[in-house]
């Protein structure tokens, strides 16, 4: 019985992680777009430019590294 609350347990933190991380990454896109309003981002990537690609891949990097250190803790 110990092994089945052991998965459980183990379930529900990958469940957190993944809402946590999830909902981090989608705020901070949001507030990116909001600090750089005159810029249409997507537009810009379907159009190919790779240094917006570049800058928004290093952006969700960042939230992601911020919020991993905060759900290991």
């Amino acid at each position: 019985m110990n092994i089945f609350w052991a998965y459980l347990i183990t379930f529900g933190w990958a469940l957190v992680g993944s809402v946590s991380m999830g909902a981090g990454i989608i705020l901070g896109i949001k507030m990116f777009e909001l600090s750089t309003r005159d810029v249409n981002e997507w537009e810009l990537i379907k159009n190919g430019n790779m240094a917006m690609a570049l800058v928004l891949a290093s952006v969700i990097l960042g939230i992601a590294f911020v919020v991993g250190s905060a759900i290991q803790q």
